[in-house]
């Protein structure tokens, strides 16, 4: 019986133990998608316990405990940190086959040495140790990250934000480039007519732009998109249901904006155009700009009125949802193709339906210019698990190159997640290495080996534009 989380954890045979420890172990990280905060990397943040670097945003563990029947008041109410830690200690063990199980210990044994299992029992050796590293200066944010060899950060930031922390941190000199990533979804987002005029009128003082139509409106947003790539962005990113790609002119577009500004209320195909329409512009910058544009497809969010009333959005009422995905994104991309206008792009597929559909999409367009142009993404956030992760590598292997994917990025809000880097290199070499010993692939181990480093490192290195950054 193999031990709990030893050296050899999720590596089944020799082989895949080889690749994983010859390879993959101590590669760099390049964290091309996360939430992380960028205003407490340039602070340089030491968190005052493990309760605020743990718990404060994390809506995976939130879910867990409410499912464990645990009271809101210690997940996102008042309790204090040590009551709502020891909350949670008490929901780990029922995590047995969740992958906050896995997730949960290899944190506090990679970055605080504590092989001890979180239970109550145990819960408060581990909150008072781990707390009095936390305020040790090597237990900063920064070096945090430092520590796990992180050599780029593509932080999630909205038009409107000014990125003086991403220029503090470049100022700074830090040893990471911590880079934002233009993620305009509040600006499309025509379902809510209240907010939206309120984004609208923002982005009016933001970009010092008069915007009385939709023509205006899109000055303004080229504006910021320019601001963005004047600060290092090479990235757009878009969490959306699904692709749009109504047809729609001109006059339609414009007459839409003066009903929005009007806050006359729209009709859903009239909403589908709007965004449709901003989709596509969007699009065209990005491959003028020479970005990566990415598309996180498929969460079905805000499930929960009451829950959402209470605590808010990403605070864990989201689902997986079952979007018709084909027809539009096949139309998008070929509306952008079809002119030589579609960027390097990533999809991210939540609906595990799906994978064999987004994998076998992104071969449609991949034209030769650029090794794995069009990319399917890693497994994202309900599929960022074990059997998620193979899934997502077994239909990008059967359907397309796994040999050219960009690899693995934490789409986190915690500075302890790069340990998920560790997870995904540990599936992918004991892919590999169940081929070989099985007869499926031939034993050249060298080979394999450079083909599993570009996956984990080289290739995303290869595909973005970092080094120019």
């Amino acid at each position: 019986m193999k031990s709990f989380l030893d050296q050899n954890f999720l590596l089944t045979t020799k082989t895949a133990q080889r690749l994983y420890h010859d390879y993959a172990a101590d590669l760099p990280i390049i964290d091309y998608h996360c939430h992380l905060p960028p205003d407490q990397i340039a602070a340089d943040v030491n968190f005052e316990n493990l309760t605020s670097i743990w718990l404060y945003g994390d809506h995976y563990k939130w879910r867990a405990m409410r499912a464990n029947g645990v009271n809101e008041a210690y997940i996102t109410g008042d309790k204090s940190d040590k009551e709502k830690f020891e909350q949670w200690a008490a929901t780990v063990p029922y995590t047995l086959r969740n992958p906050l199980y896995h997730w949960t210990h290899l944190e506090l044994q990679r970055y605080f040495g504590v092989i001890d299992l979180l239970s109550p029992a145990t819960a408060g050796k581990i909150y008072t140790g781990c707390n009095e590293k936390l305020n040790m200066p090597q237990y900063s944010v920064r070096n945090l990250i430092l520590n796990k060899k992180v050599e780029v950060i593509c932080t999630t930031d909205d038009p409107l934000d000014s990125l003086k922390h991403h220029q503090q941190i470049k100022q700074d000199e830090y040893g990471v480039k911590v880079l934002p990533t233009f993620r305009p979804d509040k600006a499309m987002n025509a379902d809510d007519l209240y907010n939206l005029n309120i984004y609208i009128d923002q982005l009016e003082a933001v970009a010092n732009i008069s915007i009385d139509s939709f023509e205006a409106y899109l000055q303004a947003l080229k504006s910021r998109h320019d601001y963005f790539a004047a600060n290092g962005c090479q990235l757009s990113d878009h969490g959306l249901e699904q692709i749009y790609a109504e047809d729609y002119n001109d006059t339609e577009i414009a007459a839409l904006f003066i009903k929005i500004r009007g806050k006359q209320v729209l009709q859903p195909d009239e909403v589908l155009k709007f965004k449709s329409a901003l989709l596509f512009h969007f699009a065209l910058w990005d491959h003028e700009k020479g970005w990566v544009q990415q598309y996180h497809l498929g969460a079905l969010r805000n499930n929960n009125t009451r829950g959402f009333t209470q605590a808010g959005p990403d605070t864990g009422w989201d689902s997986i949802g079952d979007f018709t995905q084909g027809k539009s994104l096949s139309k998008f991309l070929n509306s952008l193709d079809i002119n030589n206008k579609l960027a390097k792009t990533i999809l991210y597929n939540l609906n595990p339906a799906d994978n064999e559909l987004m994998a076998g999409m992104t071969g449609n367009f991949n034209d030769g210019s650029v090794a794995g142009k069009i990319q399917f993404g890693s497994a994202w956030w309900f599929l960022d698990q074990k059997d998620g992760m193979t899934k997502q590598l077994n239909a990008l292997s059967n359907i397309g190159l796994i040999s050219r994917m960009v690899g693995m990025l934490t789409d986190s809000r915690s500075f302890l997640s790069y340990p998920r880097h560790e997870y995904f290199r540990r599936i992918v070499c004991n892919l590999f290495g169940d081929d070989i010993e099985n007869g499926e692939l031939p034993n050249d181990i060298g080979w394999t080996g450079k083909i599993i480093q570009d996956i984990c490192y080289y290739n995303a290195k290869n595909y973005f534009n970092f080094d120019k950054a």
